[in-house]
């Protein structure tokens, strides 16, 4: 057997054991903030659900922003899931290209839980600062590539270097150049800025009707959504040359 064959010892039970206080503890945190808002969270209303004491607590998340990232990177990851579910399940045979789907996904997660995604898009909560390069962002990353495939399938680097972005001046490009692309891959800055154009789009109309500002719209919500999402699709693919 080859050293990358031998299999991955098996975690001791008292890691096991800690394992599953973090999945409760995060588990009964979600429910806090489901059922009293984001900004209500606290090491005390957590400890206090599950019949702890805060010192107790203390082991397994040694600050209130420690757990607060904890939620921010599941949080992230579970709206990742669902927006990677919603392309992979999508009918083969469908007209609907896979940047519209995975938009799609991404709305009906935020509509179903909708004080998470207020924790991850919300006002900032008070004296958090998320760790630099730290698991939320590695999460956010893994939704952005998602994004970026379905976007550009098909075009090559070439073909995206020489994006339509002229009303964009050389030094936002050139700070662009210099950046990490939101899905962490390498880009050519005008693919970077139309990716963070469709970026604002997908979210802002997300976030208007989470926050309750288009309901005057009913149940036409979703129509009004999947016309802005195609148009917005098919006007980043008319910008890129269909030849290299």
């Amino acid at each position: 057997m080859s050293t990358s064959e031998v299999p991955a010892a098996r975690p001791s039970l008292r890691e096991r054991r800690r394992a599953v206080a973090v999945d409760e503890i995060v588990s009964t945190a979600e429910t806090h903030i489901a059922e009293h808002g984001p900004h209500a969270l606290s090491l005390r209303a957590v400890a206090r659900s599950l019949g702890m004491t805060v010192q107790a607590l203390y082991h397994y998340f040694p600050s209130r922003d420690d757990l607060v990232t904890a939620l921010i990177t599941k949080a992230y990851d579970d709206l990742a899931d669902a927006v990677q579910a919603a392309t992979e399940t999508a009918p083969d045979d469908s007209d609907v290209p896979g940047m519209i789907v995975a938009a799609e996904g991404y709305r009906r997660w935020a509509i179903a839980h909708p004080e998470r995604f207020q924790l991850l898009y919300g006002a900032p909560l008070r004296h958090y600062h998320a760790p630099v390069d730290g698991p939320t962002t590695e999460a956010n990353r893994r939704m952005s590539a998602v994004f970026e495939r379905e976007l550009f399938r098909g075009f090559t680097p070439e073909q995206l270097a020489a994006a339509d972005t002229r009303s964009l001046s050389p030094a936002f490009l050139g700070h662009l150049a210099r950046e990490v692309p939101p899905s962490g891959t390498a880009l050519p800055p005008p693919a970077t800025a139309l990716l963070l154009s469709v970026w604002g789009y997908v979210h802002g109309m997300v976030a208007l009707e989470v926050f309750g500002h288009t309901g005057f719209l009913g149940v036409h919500q979703s129509e009004l959504y999947r016309m802005a999402m195609r148009n917005l699709y098919e006007d980043v693919r008319r910008r890129v040359p269909t030849h290299d």
